[in-house]
Parts: structure tokens; C-alpha cells; sequence
């Protein structure tokens, strides 16, 4: 295939992300030869005419933060899963010139936690209420959760869930940030809050060995939350997992070719430290 396509990352701020290296090892392990895939800064604003000024060339988005409720409004069509939940991290550009959109955060968390162990009946807790809480939500719902507890700075962030939980048919009990400590007893624990937020918490979780700490960042690594469940026995999942397994998604979304998943996780490997924990 020589005939030129594009595909990018779009966030704010975006130059640390991994994204690039990802997909353009996928695209050169598949002989995509005519394929690029570049990182794009992007705020909200500037979302709907950056997708409106794309010629017909681009393939498809992967969309980070603070993108990806704004996601919904530029596109054609929303698949039932990102419509659910009210954020999706892809848009992708069908034959007519549309855009859908769709969120492959959900079935990457399912994989990586389901590869780490966690089975049907679990419970969760979920760190923070913001956009990848609201894919946590959705893997928790997908995995048969017995109840989600989200644990956040915020009552009205919690309440924002609430809609979500509803249609994803989960229930979600929320709690105070300072009750984080006690619930850290779940079956899963889920850390979506950005970098320092969770470092105290460190200090204050008596974890039980049979848990699986997922941790949404992967730099710096491992956080110190991560740390400290790992010293206590527990299985650990990194942002790392869950940006490969997003990504494989996504590559194949966009190029309609079966993703070279071990060419892509050992680029992504090289680029940081301690590689990655699962299989996606």
C-alpha cells in the first residue's frame, strides 16, 4: 500500500505522548509504507475546525485530554459505547468523508485487566471522576462489576458520573478523597487522577495482596501509589498497558489491517523505563 495517509494524536499539552511511536512501528511492521502518524496540539476550541480543515488524505484521530467529550460534537456518528459514557479517544474517518467516533479506552482497560487477573464479580474503586474514570466505568460494567466506588475531590464530579453509571447499568456509590484509604480494599483499584494527586495515599493504604492496582499514568514510573501496592504483593497495570491496547484498537480502526501488536509493543518498550506488565 504506497498511497499516502495520515493519522495523529490531538491534545493539549501533547508533546510527551508515546502515541507516534506506537503507530508509525505498527504502520512500518505491516509495510504501511505510505502511512505517518504525527502529535498534533489541540485545544477544546480548536477541535472543530482542526477535524473540518482535514483533507480527504487523514485516516483517522486518537484524542487525548481535555478532548474527548468534545469529540462527541464533531462527529457523524457515535458509537453506543462513547455515547454511554459521553467521551471517545477516536475519531475515524469513514469512505463518505463522515467521522465516527468511538472509544477504545474501554475494550483496551477490559483486556489489560482482564490479562492481570480480574474476573467477573469484582469490585472497584475508581480514583478521580473525570474522562478516564468514565472508561473505567464502562470496563467495570463490561467485566460484570459488583458495584463501582469512585473516590473523588469533588461531589459534583461524582455526580456528573451518575448519568453514565445509569446507562452502562452499573451502580456507583461515590465517596469523599479522604475516605480514599478505605476503600482501597476493592477487588480492583483504578487511579485515574493526574500526576501527585494519589502520591499521599501512599502512606495511608493497607493493601491486600489479592488486589489489582491499574494506574492511568506512566510517568513518572512507577508513582508511588504503584509502588507501594506492588511492595504489598499486588498486581500492577501501568498507563503503558493501557495506552498499547488502546492503540492496537485504534491502529486497526484506521488501517483495516490486523495490528502487529509485538512490533508495536517493542518500540513502545525502548522508548521508557521498566517496559510493560501485560499483554494487550
Amino acid at each position: 500500500m504506497t498511497d499516502h495517509r495520515r493519522a495523529a494524536v490531538l491534545g493539549k499539552p501533547i508533546a510527551h505522548s508515546l502515541s507516534p511511536v506506537i503507530h508509525n512501528a505498527g504502520y512500518a511492521a505491516a509495510g504501511l509504507a505510505g502511512w505517518s502518524y504525527v502529535a498534533i496540539e489541540c485545544a477544546e476550541a480548536e477541535l472543530p475546525d482542526r477535524v473540518a480543515g482535514l483533507g480527504p488524505e487523514w485516516a483517522g484521530l486518537s484524542l487525548t485530554m481535555p478532548l474527548k467529550e468534545v469529540a462527541l460534537t464533531v462527529a457523524d456518528e457515535v458509537s453506543s459505547v462513547a455515547a454511554a459514557v459521553g467521551a471517545a479517544n477516536t475519531l475515524v474517518r469513514r469512505p463518505d468523508g463522515s467521522w465516527y467516533a468511538d472509544n477504545t479506552d474501554i475494550p483496551g482497560m477490559v483486556r489489560v485487566l482482564t490479562d492481570a487477573g480480574v474476573r467477573d464479580g469484582a469490585t472497584f474503586t475508581v480514583l478521580g471522576a473525570g474522562g478516564t474514570a468514565r472508561a473505567a466505568l464502562a470496563a467495570a460494567a463490561q467485566l460484570k462489576a459488583d458495584g463501582v466506588t469512585v473516590v473523588a475531590r469533588r461531589p459534583e464530579a461524582i455526580d456528573e458520573l451518575r448519568p453514565a453509571a445509569a446507562a452502562l447499568g452499573i451502580a456507583l456509590t461515590g465517596a469523599d478523597w479522604s475516605a480514599a484509604p478505605a476503600h482501597a480494599t476493592a477487588d480492583v483499584v483504578v487511579s485515574t487522577v493526574p500526576k501527585g494527586v494519589a502520591d499521599p495515599l501512599a502512606g495511608q493504604v493497607t493493601w491486600r495482596p489479592t488486589t489489582v492496582y491499574f494506574d492511568a499514568l506512566y510517568d513518572p514510573w512507577p508513582t508511588p501509589l504503584a509502588a507501594s501496592a506492588d511492595a504489598a504483593g499486588c498486581r500492577i497495570v501501568s498507563g503503558l498497558d493501557l495506552l498499547l491496547a488502546q492503540a492496537v484498537g485504534q491502529f486497526e480502526q484506521f488501517t483495516g489491517v490486523a495490528a502487529p501488536v509485538a512490533q508495536m509493543r517493542t518500540a513502545l518498550s525502548r522508548q521508557t523505563v521498566g517496559g510493560l506488565s501485560g499483554k494487550p
